[in-house]
């Protein structure tokens, strides 16, 4: 098997993070799972070369079957590597090896060549019991991370954006009165110590954003964002750390705490466009505009979808990545009739057993059997696919996202020619 990775594909990526899944899951019998890294323009024959000495010293494993598993996976890995001349701009990732199928004795060697999204800056060879997946996982960190505070004096809220989600988010009050003193203190005595207050206020802020931001090496930028003159304040006081300086892309936004970052992050759509959270919510308003507009260039509901792919007219195909459903087929052992059904993971207990429990249609006979079972994200990136339309993954962890899973059972679809 062969995975190329673009981690700006929504399908690529989770197909990708599948594969991984899938890796994980395997386990061999001793140490007998082979996983090869291989750096950017290493002559492939260097490494054939190195696993010919390895090949050679598997010859003293003292148990016969692992002996054999564990040189017919070196081997397999070597004429995989035969393909190449050598590790591309990337490098190259190969894992090989005996993964058991039904018993002790019964294994089979399976292999699979990884072309990595970023160069990988090792050579490593192991032989172990499961394939080494930690460098892999690695390069499946999101690179796009952007921080966003947004403050005026009375709150302030600090959040994280990593790929498509907000993963922290802190909140404070300011607890600075109004610019209406109270009664007895003089205008400039009053005034002085509001000024002491914001400032002690901006600090703890600074503090706060500080902390959480400077866990972030791979920050791109941070949005700064709020009603009034206190953001520019705010930028240029000594609130930050002197890094962000130059990271820095304020925005006017009309409210501050969590309203506001929602709102700060619309507004600083272009500062962000590599951002895939924007991407996402982007193509599901476009849908719910199509929506209300007059004659609608768009398909939702799982019947409607699947007879716009099957017909061509779809052009963007958009799928909810954690969607709970499940696509079964069902064949009839006697006569070969199919039938397939779309169910809730939660049913697959009580509803399969139900259906194979009934009568052929066709026949007559009572012989079905199920024939294959997948995911429904599985399931609306092969129809897609097929129907050469653009398939894009969105994730529910945002509030479009949620809509479209919610409201529109996670499949939608926009036509062509609009």
């Amino acid at each position: 098997m062969e995975v190329k990775f673009d981690r700006k594909d929504s399908v690529t990526l989770y197909k990708f993070k599948k594969l991984i899944r899938e890796l994980e899951s395997k386990e061999g019998r001793g140490t007998e799972l082979i996983s090869i890294y291989i750096p950017p323009g290493k002559p492939i024959s260097d490494v054939i070369g190195y696993l010919r000495q390895e090949y050679s010293t598997a010859a003293n494993i003292k148990s016969k079957t692992t002996r054999k598993n564990v040189q017919d996976a070196i081997e397999s890995a070597i004429q995989r590597l035969k393909l190449f001349n050598r590790a591309g701009p990337t490098g190259l990732i190969v894992f090989s090896g005996a993964v058991p199928q039904n018993g002790p004795g019964k294994e089979k060697i399976e292999v699979y060549h990884i072309i990595p999204p970023e160069p990988i800056d090792i050579f490593l060879y192991r032989c172990d019991s499961k394939f080494y997946l930690d460098p892999l996982k690695d390069l499946l960190k999101e690179k796009d991370v952007y921080g966003v505070i947004v403050i005026d004096n009375e709150e302030a809220a600090v959040a994280v954006i990593k790929g498509r989600r907000i993963v922290e988010m802190k909140k404070f009050t300011s607890g600075v009165p109004g610019k209406h003193r109270a009664g007895g203190q003089s205008s400039r005595r009053f005034e002085r110590l509001r000024e002491m207050s914001l400032n002690e206020y901006y600090k703890r802020v600074g503090d706060h954003a500080n902390q959480i931001l400077l866990q972030y090496p791979e920050l791109k930028g941070i949005i700064l964002g709020g009603p009034g003159p206190t953001k520019e304040i705010f930028a240029e006081g000594d609130y930050l750390h002197y890094t962000f300086k130059d990271k820095i892309h304020a925005v006017d936004t009309s409210y501050s705490g969590e309203e506001g970052v929602r709102e700060a992050i619309q507004k600083a759509r272009d500062f962000l466009k590599e951002v895939r959270m924007i991407e996402e919510q982007e193509m599901v308003r476009r849908f719910m505009s199509e929506i209300a507009s007059e004659n609608p260039a768009v398909v939702y509901g799982e019947k409607e979808v699947l007879q716009a792919l099957k017909s061509r007219t779809v052009e963007i195909l958009l799928v909810s990545e954690d969607l709970e459903r499940v696509y079964i087929e069902v064949k009839c052992g006697n006569c070969g009739e199919k039938y397939s059904y779309m169910l809730d993971e939660s049913e697959l207990t009580s509803k399969v057993p139900e259906i194979l429990s009934k009568q052929c249609s066709r026949c007559g006979a009572q012989s079905l059997q199920l024939a294959d079972q997948k995911s429904m994200v599985d399931f609306w990136i092969e129809e897609g696919e097929r129907a050469q339309a653009r398939v894009e993954l969105v994730s529910s962890s945002h509030e479009e996202g949620e809509i479209l899973k919610k409201a529109f059972g996670g499949v939608a679809g926009l036509l062509k020619g609009h």
